[in-house]
């Protein structure tokens, strides 16, 4: 373990990957893909440490970062924001050259959660897998990972999604005024195109270029189209300077992707206006961010789109996730597809026609 802007982390060094994950909040960040003879870090460290905000902040605002696990998804009435799981320490429960496994029995849910993060030889992906047992009842759940943009020009980073059969703005005031925060997009605005998103308003807003709408913080959700024989599995695309950070989930686990578009449009602390650039991608079975009481009310049956899963105490859930980068040619934009090329690569295609390769296991899923 060691000292990571301000958390105590787990890391794991592989040949194209070095990671840490914080002990409280089992938070994924940062980590250095190498590319050739470049190294990468997109995912995102909060303009803050630990320490230096109020200290009776839940772990999840003052260690946050990356990527963690979210059992449940969302606040609870009796519990902290995202469960145990993405707030309460985690214990070493075995560690190879290329694995660690970290568990944390949740109070909230009374669940055992066992984390196995792993890296693959000549890859420069990382493998998620989350086993859940003893869970009872019907729960949300996601992955949260954040990436931060800040450092790219206004719009340049392209950002797309696998197809979707429904996407809504975020139904209520996502930025509330009284906390002197601002969002841009019109509340439960549908649309079915990223790049023609309703704002508040009039007129409509460009949502695969990224940073944009300073000075606000947004939330989307899109329902991922079921897998198929030709299209195993959905994916979400970031490409920024000369690079791709991409995504791979089994909707079948996962049906929905959120946006966090988070420009500094919170003011209150920790926030401060300064959590710039950030970009949430998150896959989620849940009603939006709302919390798991609201999940449970199954708003979107009517859409067939789950927003809780079924867990009985008796049986081991396992829930996993891909998240990759990989080198893109000169003029690469927005992604189109992702498609596997054989049993370990992936192709990605943009609008022009250009393609990039990537070493993925995409059957791990």
């Amino acid at each position: 373990m060691d000292n990571t802007h301000g958390a105590s982390s787990f890391t794991l060094n592989h040949d194209l990957v070095s990671l840490h994950i914080t002990r409280d909040g089992g938070m994924l960040a940062p980590v250095a893909f190498r590319l050739g003879d470049r190294i990468v870090s997109p995912y995102s460290l909060s303009p803050w440490k630990p320490d230096g905000v109020d200290a009776e902040l839940p772990v999840l605002l003052k260690n946050l970062r990356g990527d963690f696990f979210c059992l449940p998804f969302g606040p609870q009435e009796n519990g902290l924001p995202h469960g145990e799981t993405a707030n309460c320490a985690w214990h070493l429960v075995s560690e190879t050259e290329d694995s660690l496994t970290l568990g944390i029995n949740a109070s909230d849910v009374s669940a055992n959660v066992m984390k196995t993060i792993s890296l693959r030889p000549g890859q420069a992906a990382i493998y998620y897998e989350h086993r859940i047992s003893g869970l009872e009842g019907d729960f949300s759940y996601g992955n949260h990972p954040i990436l931060d943009l800040s450092a790219i020009p206004e719009g340049a980073a392209r950002v797309s999604v696998s197809p979707f059969r429904w996407a809504s703005v975020y139904p209520e005031v996502f930025s509330n005024p009284a906390d002197g925060a601002k969002q841009a997009l019109k509340i439960s605005a549908l649309f079915s195109d990223l790049s023609e998103v309703p704002l508040a308003d009039g007129g409509t807003t460009d949502l695969t270029r990224y940073p944009a709408r300073a000075g606000n913080d947004d939330l989307v959700m899109m329902v991922s189209e079921d897998a198929t024989p030709e299209q195993p599995f959905a994916w979400t695309a970031v490409v920024l300077d000369g690079y791709v950070w991409f995504s791979l989930k089994n909707p079948a686990d996962f049906p929905a992707t959120l946006f966090w578009l988070s420009n500094g449009g919170r003011s209150a602390s920790p926030w401060e206006s300064r959590h710039l650039g950030r970009l949430g991608i998150e896959d989620v079975c849940s009603h939006f961010c709302d919390s798991v009481d609201l999940s449970r009310k199954d708003l979107l049956h009517n859409l067939c789109v789950p927003t809780t899963r079924r867990f009985s105490k008796d049986e081991t859930v396992t829930l996993r996730n891909i998240q990759a980068v990989a080198a893109v040619p000169e003029g690469f934009g927005l992604v189109k597809s992702i498609v596997p090329c054989g049993e370990n690569i992936v192709t990605l295609t943009d609008e022009n026609g250009l393609t990039a390769t990537a070493a993925v296991d995409w059957a791990a899923l």
